[in-house]
C-alpha cells in the first residue's frame, strides 16, 4: 500500500477536479478484461519467433541463429523457439496474433527511456499518465473499486492514472497498509463517528477504505484459489491474475512482468533465453487453460510485449545489442489467429544495424482500445492510429 500513497500523494498536486482530455467513456462490454504482460530487458523477437526462410537471419548470427529442423514450426516461414511449446499451440489453435516490426519512430537504445513509451503509449514525450491509467479513465468514470490491478514490487507507471488509484501488489498474503503495532486500529478500521473536514479528507478517507477492501479480497482470492493447471516453473505472477478474476472481483485491467531485465542477453544467450521463453510460454498456455477453466476464456485477452528488440545480428560474447523492433502477442479465445503488420526486412537496416520498423505500436494499443474495450482509442492516443482487424 505503500505504492497507493505515494500515488496519492502525486494526485494532490494536480488537481483532482480537472476534466479529462482524452473525452467521455464509450460503452463497453463490461465483461472483458484485459491482460498486459511485460517482458521486461528487451526479448530477442527473433530467435522467439524465427524467421528461419529468411537466409539473411542466419548470415547475421550463424551461431544463434536456431536451425530450421530444431524450431517448432507454425508455418513455411516462421517458428518458434524449441522451448515454447504452449506458444506454439495456441497459435495453432486460432488464438494468438502476431502482430510484426512494432516499434517508433526515433528508437531509444535506453530501457528505461524505451519502456516509459510503451507505458504511455506517447513515444518521445513526457506524458505524465500511462495508457492503461488513461484507458481506465475513459472506460470507467464512476471508479469502480478494484478496476485496475498491478501485480508488482512497484507501480508500474502503465497504469499511472488521473482518477484512478490501481491495486498494487506483489505477495497477496501479505498485502495490506504497512504501520507500526501502535497504529494499526487506526489503519485496519474506520474511525466512527470521525467528522469529515473538508472534501479532501473525505476523499482520504474514501481511499484508505477502499484500501483495506481491496487488501481484504485479495487475500481471500488468493486463499480460496485451487487449480489443477500447470503454469510451468515462472508463471509471472498469471496465477495471482487468474484467483482475482475467479473471485470476480470487478476488475478490467491487469499488468503484470517478467521482472528485473531478466531478457537483457548480452552474453551467452541461446541457453539463456529458451528457458525464460520456456516460462513465459508455459505460463501465458497456462493461464489460458485456467480461464477456460472457470469459464472466463470468451472474455480475456492477453498482450506480451517488450520495450524493444534486439540487433538483428548476434554479438562477439554470443548474445544480441540493444535493438528496435519487436513482435506484439496478442492471445485469447476472441483474437483471430495469425500474422499481422509487415515483417521487417534483415537486409534494409539503419545505421547502428538494427531493423526499421513496419508497425506503430500504437496501432495495437487502439486495436484493444477500440475494439476490445470499447474506448475513443483517437482521444486516449492524441491521434488517429489505423487498428488491426485482430477481433471477429
Amino acid at each position: 500500500m505503500t505504492h497507493r500513497r505515494q500515488f496519492l500523494q502525486g494526485l494532490a498536486g494536480i488537481g483532482l477536479g480537472a476534466a479529462l482530455p482524452w473525452g467521455q467513456a464509450l460503452a463497453a462490454d463490461p465483461n472483458r478484461i484485459l491482460v498486459v504482460v511485460e517482458l521486461t530487458g528487451a526479448n530477442d523477437g527473433f530467435n522467439t519467433l524465427v524467421p528461419y526462410a529468411d537466409d539473411a537471419y542466419y548470415r547475421l548470427r550463424p551461431k544463434l541463429g536456431i536451425r530450421a529442423n530444431k524450431l517448432r514450426k507454425i508455418d513455411d516461414s516462421h517458428g518458434f523457439n524449441p522451448g515454447m511449446a504452449g506458444f506454439e499451440r495456441l497459435f495453432k489453435d486460432g488464438q494468438m496474433a502476431v502482430v510484426h516490426g512494432c516499434g517508433y519512430d526515433n528508437p531509444s537504445y535506453s530501457h528505461f527511456t524505451s519502456a516509459a513509451y510503451w507505458h504511455t503509449g506517447v513515444p518521445n514525450g513526457g506524458e505524465p499518465y500511462g495508457w492503461l491509467g488513461r484507458l481506465a479513465d475513459a472506460i470507467d468514470p464512476q471508479l469502480t473499486p478494484n478496476f485496475l490491478v498491478n501485480i508488482d514490487e512497484r507501480q508500474s507507471l502503465a497504469v499511472r492514472a488521473a482518477k484512478h488509484v490501481p491495486v498494487v501488489f506483489d505477495d497477496p498474503e501479505r498485502f495490506g497498509r504497512k504501520g507500526l503495532f501502535q497504529s494499526r486500529p487506526l489503519i485496519d478500521k474506520p474511525i466512527e463517528g470521525q467528522r469529515v473536514l473538508n472534501t479532501s479528507h473525505q476523499f482520504l478517507e474514501d481511499v484508505a477504505q477502499s484500501a483495506r477492501q481491496a487488501s481484504e479480497q485479495v487475500r481471500a482470492a488468493w486463499h480460496n484459489y485451487k487449480t489443477p493447471v500447470d503454469y510451468g516453473i515462472l508463471p509471472m505472477d498469471l496465477p495471482k491474475v487468474a484467483s482475482l478474476i475467479q473471485a470476480k472481483l470487478p476488475t478490467r485491467i491487469y499488468h503484470t512482468a517478467y521482472r528485473h531485465n531478466a531478457f537483457d542477453t548480452h552474453v551467452h544467450q541461446a541457453e539463456q533465453h529458451q528457458r525464460l521463453l520456456t516460462y513465459v510460454s508455459d505460463g501465458v498456455s497456462g493461464f489460458m487453460q485456467d480461464m477456460k477453466r472457470i469459464g472466463r476464456d470468451k472474455d480475456v485477452t492477453v498482450i506480451v510485449y517488450s520495450e524493444f528488440g534486439r540487433r538483428a545480428a548476434e554479438n562477439t560474447s554470443l548474445g544480441t545489442d540493444h535493438g528496435t523492433a519487436n513482435h506484439v502477442y496478442l492471445i485469447g479465445q476472441p483474437v483471430k489467429g495469425g500474422h499481422y503488420g509487415q515483417e521487417p526486412s534483415l537486409t534494409n537496416l539503419n545505421a547502428e544495424g538494427n531493423v526499421l520498423h513496419t508497425t506503430d505500436f500504437r496501432r495495437v494499443y487502439a486495436t484493444v482500445m477500440a475494439q476490445w474495450m470499447g474506448a475513443n482509442s483517437q482521444a486516449l492516443l492524441n491521434g488517429k492510429f489505423d487498428t488491426l482487424p485482430v477481433f471477429a
